[in-house]
């Protein structure tokens, strides 16, 4: 009997703004084509949960919601607190290295505004220092007073690789507003281009094969089309049911493949198994090397 390869921890950030027109848009990032996973996709910043993450120490230097209860925040009630509170600051974390803002708040309880000179200078240097792993977020807070804000982060999603994949991680999608005098970009070294799109520039892009978005990222930007406006988005966020998605792979008739999502007439791991929903896609497969949703 073969074992199935561990699912890894890990945690994304959709982060959003508003275009002058009011209309919501989100920030990509190309990932390099050396990497093995997702190589050259367009994707959130994120990546796995480390064990830094989790520190106790970093209780101390976490403000307003996070202190109690992330488990809950999460609509994951089983999960132990130190990992939840560990999934909220590796969302914090990873968009602080891959994008360069940080939801943190400086000892006056204000959040980080990066245009100021000096602050930039200071905090573009923490960014390289942890991207290299010469430093950590406990650090960081140390030495600035700073207090890092999960509240900034509203959960939205919470998707798993499927079964099939060699590399698998267990990945909670968040979503946050980009603070007010920070201003986002790629790092240039595992992401080599970046941009704000609206989702449906987005989906638009990827059908005509000048961006890729895989499985997971083209689903929730499907969903993310029905919002106009990031005010918009989070309410709805506030209010939302996370459900667990583990896809399930399969071959197309003509000799292609995708992945079912739990609500597909045709799923069948039970422990994931969701009630059909016949007016929404339930599958996502692969067409002359675009991924696409589709109905069964």
């Amino acid at each position: 009997m073969s074992t199935l390869p561990a699912l890894r921890n890990a945690a994304t950030v959709i982060l959003t703004r508003d275009r002058d027109d009011g209309s919501c848009e989100i920030f990509f990032m190309r990932r390099h084509h050396s990497q093995a996973f997702m190589s050259g996709a367009f994707v959130f910043p994120g990546g796995r949960l480390d064990g830094e993450d989790c520190h106790p120490a970093l209780r101390r230097h976490i403000k307003g919601t996070g202190r109690e209860n992330l488990s809950h925040r999460l609509q994951e009630p089983a999960l132990p607190e130190s990992i939840a509170r560990g999934l909220h600051l590796a969302a914090i974390r990873e968009m602080f290295e891959e994008a360069g803002v940080l939801l943190a708040a400086d000892s006056s309880g204000s959040i980080l505004d990066f245009r100021d000179v000096e602050c930039n200078r200071r905090f573009t240097a923490y960014r390289d220092a942890l991207h290299r792993e010469e430093i950590t977020l406990l650090d960081i807070a140390g030495r600035e007073n700073i207090r890092f804000l999960p509240s900034l982060l509203l959960p939205y999603a919470h998707w798993m690789t499927p079964e099939v994949e060699p590399k698998r991680f267990d990945t909670r999608f968040f979503i946050a507003r980009l603070p007010a005098g920070q201003h986002p970009s790629h790092d240039g070294n595992e992401l080599t281009a970046s941009a704000w799109m609206t989702p449906a520039q987005a989906l638009s892009d990827h059908g005509a094969s000048r961006i890729v978005l895989m499985p997971p990222t083209l689903k929730t930007v499907e969903e993310l089309k029905a919002f106009k406006t990031t005010d918009e988005l989070l309410q709805a966020v506030s209010r939302h049911t996370i459900l667990p998605i583990l896809p399930q792979a399969f071959e197309t008739e003509d000799g292609g493949f995708g992945v079912k999502l739990p609500f597909d007439p045709e799923y069948s791991i039970d422990a994931y198994k969701l009630p059909i929903r016949p007016s929404e896609p339930s599958r996502i497969v692969c067409r002359n090397g675009i991924w696409r949703t589709a109905t069964a």
